[in-house]
């Protein structure tokens, strides 16, 4: 008790350490469903999902700790929603799970760097307003699109590219009896409904192969405890030794790497300024304290995850869940980073949760992040048409870097020819020419 007083000051946080434990149980119910969702998004690319689990929970526990201590704020960090889409289904794709990994790991070092000096802000400032929020709707529409995929809700269509899937197939109406389960589950207020929801969708899923319905490979475990699936497969040393650079289109690796650090920044400041708001965390000019050392724990985890082997982590949106418990402090993130540590021990369970019922979570996730569209400005066109690119390009194109791409372009090219030049920033114009630069050559 004295120690966490002492590192946490407790008391001059109006908290304690039984408020810090709910609340920090709190926000691990309503982020442990990525310890399920992460390791199934990503094994697409070929990478061991034994492995992935590992370095997903690694890759939350390194700077949700450097949160605790170094920001000391009540903050869970971990692999973000969307990025990691964007990894498995876009980027290793196109470059192989090892260069994108490496191009993660980089990006997760420039945003350290930068994270300490001012040219962080500088780069935040530069992105329009209106773009920002597109670039959050535009992965929240991507996101809940795989997800459909992956319950078998949507399939390919040779006459119109998309439609809809075999809706009496075991698997999809266990999906669609997953999203309707969530859906309920968060309506009613439900702590971990998410989390909830993919352990109810697996239940029913193992009912049914019970019942002799088949429903894919056996969903009983083979076991409860056993130590952590080894992450030597899919880390950041694996990435280097496995990594084919005959033939790489350096213009693509720079976009992907930009697209990396933009959204990563985003999403951090984002989330980190919007959880601080509701907390009552910002100052009177409305700026958060230690903002320094928060972006920092941030960064450091981009780096963590990349090298364990994972995608971009993030500050949580759900951290917001255990703030309302009243978590105040740094020991409130240290009991979430328990929490996951103690779930290392799990892998048997987790590794035979379907994708029927992790798919369920990625819709209900593109949800909340498509809730920002109605702040965007539409009424003005060369403001809300750059969304509009982006926020459809994403999803219509599988790739976040193209979203990116064209709607900075178009943005810039507006601006240029509507006489309003000067809302357009040195980076914008960089980044432009860039892509430009990148199209023509491509």
């Amino acid at each position: 008790m004295r120690i966490a007083e002492r590192v946490f000051q407790l008391k001059a946080h109006k908290t304690k350490v039984s408020t810090e434990f709910l609340a920090g149980m709190t926000i691990f119910m309503t982020t442990a469903f990525i310890i399920a969702v992460n390791p199934e998004i990503l094994a697409v690319t070929g990478m061991d999902r034994g492995g992935l689990f590992t370095a997903t929970i690694i890759a939350t526990i390194v700077p949700t700790l450097l949160m605790a201590f170094l920001a000391k704020y009540p903050f869970a960090v971990a692999p973000g929603m969307g990025m990691n889409a964007y990894f498995a289904f876009v980027v290793a794709r196109e470059l192989g799970w090892e260069l994108a990994l490496i191009a993660l790991f980089f990006q997760g070092i420039a945003f350290v760097i930068l994270a300490s000096v001012k040219f962080r802000e500088k780069i935040l400032e530069s992105i329009p307003y209106n773009l920002k929020l597109a670039f959050g709707v535009g992965i929240g529409v991507f996101i809940t699109l795989i997800g459909f995929q992956g319950g078998g809700f949507i399939v390919d269509n040779p006459d119109t590219m998309l439609g809809l899937g075999e809706l009496t197939s075991p698997t999809t109406l266990l999906f669609l009896a997953g999203c309707v389960i969530t859906a309920i589950l968060l309506a009613n207020k439900i702590r971990g409904g998410i989390f909830l929801g993919i352990i109810i969708t697996y239940l029913l899923g193992l009912i049914c192969q019970l019942l002799g319905i088949y429903v894919g490979p056996s969903l009983i475990p083979q076991g409860i405890i056993a130590a952590p699936p080894s992450i030597a497969d899919v880390s950041i040393f694996a990435a280097f030794r496995g990594a084919d650079w005959v033939g790489v289109d350096i213009f693509r690796f720079i976009t992907i790497f930009i697209a990396f650090f933009i959204v990563d920044v985003l999403d951090t400041v984002g989330t980190l300024i919007g959880v601080s708001e509701k907390a009552g965390f910002l100052d009177k000019n409305g700026k958060l304290p230690r903002a320094r050392q928060a972006f920092l724990a941030d960064a450091i985890g981009t780096v963590a995850g990349a090298a364990a082997g994972t995608s971009t982590t993030t500050t949580y949106i759900e951290s917001a869940a255990g703030i309302a418990e009243g978590g105040r402090t740094g020991l409130t993130a240290l009991f979430v980073a328990i929490f996951f540590a103690a779930c290392l021990f799990f892998w048997p369970v987790f590794s035979v949760i379907p994708t029927f019922a992790t798919a369920p979570a990625l819709v209900m996730v593109g949800f909340y992040m498509m809730g920002i569209v109605v702040k965007i400005d539409f009424r003005t066109f060369a403001e809300g048409f750059p969304a509009f690119l982006t926020i459809i390009l994403i999803p219509f194109t599988y790739s976040v870097s193209n979203g990116l791409v064209f709607g900075i372009l178009s943005y810039v090219i507006l601006k240029l020819f509507t006489g309003r030049a000067k809302e357009i920033s040195v980076i914008m114009y960089v980044l432009s020419a860039f892509f430009i630069l990148k199209l023509i050559i491509t």
